[in-house]
Parts: structure tokens; sequence; C-alpha cells
């Protein structure tokens, strides 16, 4: 069994993971939505007021990567909805729960 390819939104860059995202707040549930325009798309049940919205991404994402919270950054896109997340860890992480329909190539 092979390790899933790393999708293109996904890069190592000085000693971190950054994974680009797109956020559609205030959906009806927080739930994965395929790519859009480079980045993997996430809504989220937060609204996008008093930085709920970002708080809960980086929850959502680190409950996916199975990674604490503190190993999850939002580097930048702090009031956009395109984001640039920072994920510090020591190994590469299983992206299958974040990107579910990324298989070997």
């Amino acid at each position: 069994m092979g390790v899933p390819s790393r999708p293109e939104c996904v890069r190592w860059y000085k000693d971190c993971w950054h994974i680009a995202v797109w956020v559609q707040p205030g959906a009806r549930k927080s739930q994965l939505a395929g790519e859009y325009q480079g980045c993997v798309k996430i809504r989220l049940n937060a609204p996008a007021v008093d930085n709920k919205a970002n708080k809960s991404l980086v929850r959502y994402v680190a409950e996916l990567l199975k990674v604490k919270k503190s190993q999850v950054a939002i580097v930048s896109g702090h009031t956009n909805r395109k984001k640039l997340l920072a994920l510090s860890s020591t190994g590469e992480p299983d992206w299958s729960n974040l990107f579910p329909d990324s298989s070997p190539r």
C-alpha cells in the first residue's frame, strides 16, 4: 500500500508544511468541499466575525490531520477567504483525511 500523493496545494517550506486553503464561512456544517483555485476548499460552520472562522479552521484542520491545534497556524490571509496554513510536524502527515480523493498516481 503506497502513500497518497501530495496535493499541489501542499508544500514543504522553512521547516513546516504549508497548505493553501479556500474558506467558506457560515456553512451549515464544517466539511471538505474539494479543491478550488489551487486550494483545498473548506466549508466552516463558524461565522466570519470576531476571528471565529479562523479559530474553527485551525481546530478543524488539526482534527483532520490528527495533530495538536498548536501545530497549525494561519500564516497569511487572516481576513481573506484564501489562507495559507503552516503545519509544524516532525514527519509527513497522513494527507488522506484532508484530501480524501487523492490517490497514488
